[in-house]
């Protein structure tokens, strides 16, 4: 018989640690009847693993929570199992900013990282911030923004991978490929860890021959490192309302002036910011804030990293602040495991958030989008085809793969019709236009062809040239397949009406 996907994590583990009772025949068959011989394989019992700590992603929050406690193992003679997975094909794939990194964090957690070889070779020589107009720039003097420590301008995937592999021989078990897709919940209801999402499954939902039931990986204590928007957190902060009295995260840019600005009176503020990397590389990001941080801890877990939204927007950084929060999660997940045996982990705020200083923000970002009939139209520039590419040609070179799977990007119930009343008459489909690989579109007929439009979990192939709704608005159409993850559409959409889901393990950009 054949073993396939969900397997591959009970042979790895059995082949880690020397165990022949963890994979033998009758897991193997009992696994094999489910996929062949169960009236509904989609409810069939699926195979788990148990750990004590579990930590979702593998970004650089949850790499260095899981090297802490492995260190602290050696230190205190307590060793923990601690499991990390991650739904890019392989650690770091799925990372692909660059940034000025501080190495604070770093030289706590691994000393000697530069013997070790820690791809940081590009310390910052000059730090400007400047304010820029279509026809040159200001430089603001260095004594007005904060002062900054020793700093290094890399690719943060790299680095990923690096602690990956310091991870690993520490004896972290890291797993790529496998999406977290549900959240498992005790009796008590405490998270007792996660769920992989089942694999081989058709756009249609029926199940391919390839068809394998997800993993079940649960844990005494653990912790959700997804990165911004991640759909587990999402879930868990909405089930342990861990926002109450937190305001909502929202979107700003790193410099001011053009080309959002045409001058200072203009409404619309913010501007860019530059990293210059090797290989001809330029990278651009957007960035939260401190006062949008959620409550972080819950039963049987905690927050780290981006999934929390860490970041010390003074300085435009966060990497060290993500890594830092894994640190101390880690310290207070040992802490509780291994003296008094509480599956809780505890992480404190000095002030709260209640500084007399706190500016207001009452609203989401999706509430902030005004009517399009207020704004001109942009005519912006046609790509050059030398330092500017169109859109098609840029998503081609991410390598962005979604195989013959259901959507994962669903309209949520209740809002089907936000899409036709409210996003495209009254916004003019702001999806259409800042998602970076036209994922959604508005099609009013005129091209020929067939499409897939989605609701929930119904998904419809429809002609395009009767996609025009009774109100005479254009139909939206969701191209799941070109999404690289962004979660821009989770954020930004008319009443968020976009619910983000994961996809099958290794896919999205490579």
């Amino acid at each position: 018989f054949q073993i396939f996907d969900c397997t591959a994590m009970l042979l790895r583990r059995a082949a880690a640690t020397g165990s022949s009772k963890l994979l033998g025949r009758t897991a193997l068959q009992s696994i094999v009847r489910s996929r062949y011989f169960s009236d509904d394989v989609f409810s069939a019992p699926r195979e788990g693993m148990d750990y004590d700590v579990l930590l979702v992603g593998a970004g650089p929050a949850s790499l260095s929570a899981a090297i802490r406690i492995k260190q602290l193992g050696l230190e205190k003679g307590t060793d923990l199992s601690v499991c990390v997975v991650e739904k890019g094909a392989e650690v770091g794939s799925h990372i692909v900013s660059g940034n000025v990194f501080e190495p604070r964090a770093l030289n706590e957690l691994i000393p000697d990282w530069k013997e070790k070889g820690a791809p940081l070779d590009t310390p910052v020589s000059d730090d400007r911030f400047l304010i820029i107009s279509k026809d040159g720039s200001w430089k603001l003097p260095n004594f007005l923004l904060p002062p900054q420590q020793v700093q290094y301008i890399r690719v943060l995937g790299k680095l990923t991978r690096w602690l990956g592999a310091q991870a690993e021989e520490l004896g972290v078990e890291i797993y790529p490929g496998f999406s977290a897709s549900e959240v498992l919940y005790r009796e008590d209801g405490g998270v007792r860890g996660i769920a992989t999402r089942d694999v081989g499954i058709n756009k249609d939902g029926t199940p391919k021959e390839t068809f394998a039931r997800g993993m079940e990986l649960r844990a005494r204590v653990t912790l959700f490192g997804e990165g911004c928007r991640g759909s587990c957190s999402e879930e868990v902060m909405g089930k342990f309302n861990l926002r109450q009295h937190v305001q909502p995260q929202t979107l700003v840019q790193h410099t001011l002036g053009w080309p959002l600005q045409s001058s200072l009176l203009d409404k619309t503020f913010g501007g860019s910011f530059l990293y210059h990397m090797d290989d001809d590389l330029v990278q651009i990001g957007l960035v939260g804030g401190y006062h949008a941080i959620p409550k972080l801890t819950f039963p049987g877990g905690a927050l780290i990293g981006c999934s929390a939204g860490f970041l010390n927007s003074i300085k435009i950084k966060g990497s060290h602040t993500a890594m830092k929060s894994g640190m101390l999660a880690a310290e207070a997940a040992y802490a509780a495991l291994t003296s008094t045996g509480l599956e809780a982990v505890a992480v404190a705020f000095i002030l709260n958030g209640l500084e007399p200083w706190t500016l207001g923000n009452d609203k989401p970002d999706s509430a902030k989008t005004k009517p399009a009939k207020d704004f001109m139209p942009i005519d912006y520039p046609k790509p050059d085809g030398v330092l500017t590419f169109d859109l098609l040609s840029n998503l081609q070179r991410s390598g962005t793969n979604h195989a013959d799977q259901p959507s994962h990007l669903r309209i949520k119930a209740g809002k089907e019709g936000v899409p036709s009343t409210e996003s495209f008459p009254v916004f003019a489909g702001p999806e259409q236009r800042f998602c970076p690989a036209k994922v959604y579109e508005y099609t009013d007929g005129s091209e020929a062809g067939t499409a897939i439009l989605i609701h929930g979990m119904q998904q419809t192939v429809v002609d395009t040239s009767r996609c025009v709704g009774a109100n005479g608005v254009p139909q939206l159409v969701i191209n799941a397949q070109n999404c690289v993850h962004c979660k821009c559409c989770s954020i930004k959409m008319p009443q968020e009406y976009i619910n983000w889901t994961v996809p099958e393990g290794g896919g999205g950009p490579a």
